[in-house]
């Protein structure tokens, strides 16, 4: 089933029902989410976007983008998102990648060039300024304004159906959307999914069924692959999702309490804030039954603490924008070994090797190149052909972590290929590093990266955040790691944060500490 097929059959079986809810209260119904898709269909296909057009939603997570994305589908266009987080030359360079046909876009997020509301050339994509709707019958207005003859409003009371559905609705590999990667160096890579991925992604976890889904939060912003890829999941669960102007630990646990959610979702360093929130244990979190947490391994402490805190099963899952978002999991009632220290077992279709430097499958326990393939990933990079054939072999996605499966079939990660570092004429993977000292009683959080060293190359800086009162010293770290870590894999310098610096995925940035700690100067004083 596609995603324009969905929303039309998700509003004929919730109708009132709120599928999402805006930050200031007022909410869009699956009929509402299905009319003004119809109506935005129309003013697209009036502002000459059609099959295979792509359109740029550079927008904060609000109902207007949903309503755009299915409006897109609708009429066979493709949908991109642009996270509104990135600062203003990291737009501008997802953009030059994207192509365009429109950009939808408000006041703050604009291209600099883009002095009027409408502006079109021939190499150069529309731009629609909007101002983001505080209600559903005014959402997107301003689209529907400029798709009119002369800058008047197009009458909207009756949408043609002829334009509300793509020529050929029922084909599965028709792209969808262009989900952008969350990497802070070199060009931005967006990952091409048609209505088969979307379907597989769907069925991986909810198979055929409908309904049943109840209350849950937007965790992460709607150009994630976590939102764009599982649209059509969240549609057919029949759920109704709560949004954020910004994230926030106190507005999350509040609504999690007074809506009753079930489940709890996003990356780690969210629930590490909602834990450190000093209102916690007021609210009612007794409905949560589960967490579930991506984007990077969750530190043992906090696995741990979340478990006793909430009272609820965690578990850890490990994916990519290129895997549409589904990869391995561990198991709700994993013992301590495998929630603390792996990323699980793969899901649904996912299959896993681990391969060397000739692309040939090594043996269980030895580290290389983790490989994926799944009737889930991407199609290939859009406009990147050559990138495409670097990742994309004989059907297997080669994501570039390094990884490990047990003897358990248990996958452990090692980091990204690019961050191994040398020490001593020996490889350190610093994701198994940390994933040993983040389990130290004094540790909160932490991360290990690379200084040069004159003698043996590179040493391993870790970078701590430590618990509230606790200060851990490197003699503490490499004794307590002596038991699990090689002498060569131990740090050999510390350096203690309040936090960590995430990137506008919410994702560690390695970058920013190596410019930071990654000098053999010394950043102590």
């Amino acid at each position: 089933m596609t995603l324009a097929i969905t929303v039309r059959e998700a509003a004929d079986r919730f109708g009132a029902t709120p599928a999402f809810v805006a930050s200031a209260g007022w909410s869009l119904s699956y009929a509402e989410l299905d009319r003004l898709s119809d109506q935005v269909a129309v003013a697209f296909t009036a502002l000459g976007v059609g099959d295979g057009d792509l359109v740029a939603l550079v927008l904060p997570s609000t109902p207007d983008y949903v309503v755009a994305y299915a409006a897109a589908a609708k009429i066979g266009a493709v949908t991109a998102g642009v996270n509104p987080r990135l600062t203003a030359p990291e737009r501008a360079a997802v953009l030059a990648v994207a192509r365009p046909a429109m950009v939808i876009t408000t006041t703050e997020l604009a291209p600099s060039d883009a002095d009027d509301a409408i502006r079109t050339s021939p190499d150069q994509p529309t731009v629609v300024i909007v101002t983001p709707a505080d209600e559903p019958s005014t959402i997107l207005a301003d689209l529907f304004a400029a798709a009119g003859p002369g800058g008047r409003p197009i009458d909207l009371a009756v949408a043609p159906p002829a334009l509300a559905d793509p020529d050929d609705p029922d084909d599965p590999d028709r792209v969808v959307a262009v989900v952008f990667t969350s990497g802070t160096t070199g060009t931005p890579k967006g990952a091409v999914f048609t209505n088969r991925e979307l379907a597989a992604i769907t069925a991986s976890d909810v198979g055929d069924r409908w309904g049943g889904g109840g209350a849950m939060l937007a965790s992460t912003q709607f150009a994630h692959v976590g939102f764009m890829t599982k649209l059509p999941w969240y549609l057919r669960l029949g759920t109704t999702t709560h949004l954020l102007d910004r994230w926030r630990a106190s507005d999350v646990l509040r609504l999690v309490s007074e809506n009753r959610m079930a489940s709890v979702g996003g990356v780690a360093p969210q629930i590490a804030l909602m834990l450190r929130d000093p209102d916690f244990d007021t609210h009612d979190l007794t409905a949560v039954q589960t967490i579930i947490m991506g984007g990077a391994l969750s530190p043992p402490a906090l696995v741990d603490e979340a478990r006793r805190r909430f009272g609820a099963a965690y578990s850890i899952r490990y994916s990519s924008t290129e895997s549409g978002g589904v990869g391995t999991a561990t198991a709700f009632d994993a013992d301590d070994e495998e929630a603390f220290f792996t990323v699980g077992r793969p899901r649904g279709d996912v299959r896993i090797e681990i391969r060397d430097e000739h692309d040939q499958p090594v043996a269980d326990g030895t580290v290389g190149e983790l490989c994926l393939r799944s009737s889930c990933m991407m199609r290939g990079y859009w406009n990147d052909p050559d990138g495409t054939a670097e990742v994309l072999r004989d059907g297997w996605f080669h994501t570039g972590d390094l990884g490990v499966i047990d003897e358990r079939g248990l996958v452990r990660l090692a980091g990204r290929s690019k961050e191994m570092f040398i020490r001593g004429g020996y490889n350190v993977y610093p994701v198994e590093v940390e994933s040993v000292l983040a389990s130290h009683p004094d540790v909160l959080d932490v991360a290990v990266i690379p200084r040069p060293d004159d003698i043996l190359g590179e040493i391993g800086v870790a970078v701590v955040v430590p618990k509230p009162g606790a200060t851990p010293t490197l003699e503490d770290l490499r004794g307590y790691a002596e038991a699990r870590l090689a002498a060569y894999k131990r740090p050999e310098a510390l350096e203690l944060v309040t936090e960590l610096p995430l990137t506008a995925m919410q994702k560690l940035d390695r970058r920013a500490l190596r410019d930071r700690f990654g000098s053999p100067v010394d950043h102590t004083g």
